[in-house]
Formats: C-alpha cells, structure tokens, sequence
C-alpha cells in the first residue's frame, strides 16, 4: 500500500531481445516454453512457409486482426488467410526484428518483402511487382498452452497497395 492507501501495482519485467540474441537462442529452442519463444517460432514458420503446425500456434477460437486487411476469427479462417498469403508471394520473407514479451502478451517488430507473382490475394490478380521493406507490428495474448489467443496486426496498407500497383504512388 502506498500512502495514500492505493495498492501498488507489481511490475512484470519486460524482456526485449534483439534479433542476435533471437539468433542465438532459437538453435537451441525445440518447444517454445514462453510466449516470446512461441512468437519467434509462429514467425520463423511463417518465413518457411510451414503452416503444418497451425494448431499448435493458434487456438481454435482465435482472432487474428489485420488492421488494413479485416478480421480473421477461427483457426480455419487464419489458416486460409496465411494459405492465400503465401501462395500470392511464393517468395516472400519474414523477419524478426524484436520480440517484446510481458506475462501472455508479445509484441514482435518484424518486416517483410516478397513478389505477387502467384494465385490471387484477396480477389487482386498478380501484378508481378514486389514489396521491399514492409514493416509491421504484430501484438499477441497466448493462452496457457502457448497459442494466440487473439493478435492485431499494424502494417502501412497503403504504402503494401502502392509497391504493388495496386494504388497510385504519392506524389
């Protein structure tokens, strides 16, 4: 209690790992056992193109916002999103930058880059241009068996939507 007599909140640490830590570590680590490893992992698989062991990541009940794209609820939606993702940029790549994690929650800085050579996305067709550089932040809650729970995810759309040709540039 403080002098006041409001209860003092107890602090979480907050852990910040760089992408040479995350390096490092991530040879060593075969099961996640923190959100923070479960993140890295959810991301790695992603950048590999292996969406084998959704049901591990994401729970059944999950939600997955896309804050330019829409909402994806369920797991089958978020598979079908990924699905669709990955088969638009066959050659896409994902990267961590940092992973912030406190109690359940993680919050993953990372950037992408890839070609829209492949299926549709979204019901655009391939324009063949690619996307350099797109940064975002992805905010997750993982349930106690190391599964999303829900996750928003921050990216810059439009900047997405005009390296594709799909807007016009800015002028």
């Amino acid at each position: 209690m403080t002098r006041s007599g409001a209860r003092e909140r107890e602090e979480t640490p907050i852990k910040i790992e760089s992408e040479k830590e995350q390096a490092m570590e991530s040879s060593s680590i075969t099961q996640p056992t923190t959100p923070a490893e479960a993140a890295r992992s959810l991301f790695e698989g992603i950048g590999r193109h292996e969406l084998d062991n959704a049901e591990q990541m994401w729970s059944p009940d999950a939600v997955d916002t896309f804050v330019a794209v829409g909402e994806f609820r369920g797991l089958d939606a978020i598979v079908g999103f990924f699905t669709e993702l990955l088969a638009a940029f066959p050659d896409m790549e994902v990267e961590t930058e940092r992973i912030l994690s406190d109690g359940s929650w993680t919050t993953v800085q990372w950037h992408a880059s890839g070609t829209f050579t492949g299926a549709p996305f979204l019901g655009i067709e391939a324009t063949g241009r690619r996307f350099e550089g797109l940064r975002a932040v992805s905010v997750a809650e993982w349930d106690d068996q190391l599964r999303i729970r829900q996750n928003t995810i921050y990216w810059d759309g439009a900047d997405f939507a005009r390296q594709l040709g799909i807007l016009p540039p800015t002028e």
